[in-house]
């Protein structure tokens, strides 16, 4: 398909709640976007989004297939798949939050259906965008151990799915993405805490190649915790995404003493906004055409892992 010749992509946000007013304050911010719509069931959430941004609100979907060349989906994610399933009957580009669906086979039929209409699908794992990888993504070539920790308080919202699909699946996909080999073997333990659903869980991967990587998810902690560091031969890694830190420590030799010592560096970080850089990239895949970085393949291999995490839970 050839570029979109508009001069400014026409979006819309579906999913006037917490996260999708702050998509619609994005969009609202991007020269190459008009926001031209909000969308919920409840009008008057909608309206409200709506009028804050001088956009026009509405309660259903079918009223804005004419109005939008792109959307982001930032409803619960049972509705993921219909609603996106309607947009690419329509023609519509698809920026879809995490987890890309409920299911695989729903996954590999929205995959479908934009290859076939020629639409774009972008997955919203955020922490691809956070600027902390653009100052520590050349240090990391072989990582052996990852340790993730993403914690924070309980909130009245995701609690639709299980933690793992809810908060871990955005660490899953870094992992994977730094640790390029088959998983071998899960262990994992979860419980629920507040809701009915998995509120805290402990994974540990193993890689055919020898990796392992060990991860920590709660939304039941007393504070918020976002740390990952990685262990690889003469390398470690170290990122607090919430403090905007990152650290990389190096075995070096002394050219006077010819032993061995570790070398520090703390990296600079742009205070850039994630979901800013994320929407940005949406817009210029629907202007260019070009693949999203993360499209719906890397959305549906995440949640294939997620899957086979709460399938040995189940076991246990």
């Amino acid at each position: 398909m050839k570029p979109k010749e508009k001069s400014k992509i026409r979006v819309g946000v579906i999913g006037a709640g917490y996260l999708g007013k702050f998509h619609a304050e994005k969009y609202a911010e991007i020269e190459s976007a008009e926001l031209t719509a909000v969308v919920d069931t409840d009008f008057a959430r909608a309206q409200k989004v709506a009028k804050r941004f001088n956009t026009q609100a509405f309660s259903n979907i079918k009223e804005i297939y004419h109005r939008v060349d792109a959307v982001s989906i930032v409803v619960p994610t049972s509705h993921h798949y219909p609603v996106a399933r309607k947009m690419f009957n329509h023609n519509i580009d698809v920026l879809i939050e995490k987890p890309i669906t409920v299911t695989i086979p729903q996954a590999s039929e929205l995959i479908r259906l934009a290859r076939r209409k020629g639409c774009i699908i972008q997955v919203g794992h955020l922490e691809r965008f956070n600027a902390v990888w653009k100052a520590v993504d050349k240090a990391l070539s072989e990582p052996r151990f990852v340790e993730v920790h993403r914690l924070g308080p309980f909130q009245n919202r995701g609690t639709d799915v299980d933690v793992i699909l809810d908060l871990m699946i955005h660490d899953l996909d870094i992992v994977m993405k730094y640790i390029r080999s088959p998983i071998k073997r899960i262990d994992s333990v979860g419980v629920p805490i507040i809701s009915s659903n998995i509120d805290i869980a402990n994974v540990r991967l193993h890689f055919n190649c020898g990796a392992v990587a060990n991860l920590t998810a709660s939304r039941v902690s007393d504070k918020r915790t976002r740390k990952i560091r990685f262990f690889q031969p003469d390398v470690y890694v170290s990122v607090d995404y919430d403090a905007k830190k990152a650290q990389i420590l190096r075995k070096v030799i002394n050219p006077d003493s010819s032993l061995p010592e570790i070398v520090g560096e703390e990296k600079a970080i742009n205070h850039a906004d994630a979901l800013q850089a994320e929407l940005e990239a949406f817009i210029d895949s629907v202007k260019t055409r070009r693949a999203p970085e993360v499209g719906g393949e890397e959305g549906k291999k995440a949640l294939q892992v997620a899957h086979r995490i709460l399938r040995r839970m189940r076991m246990n």
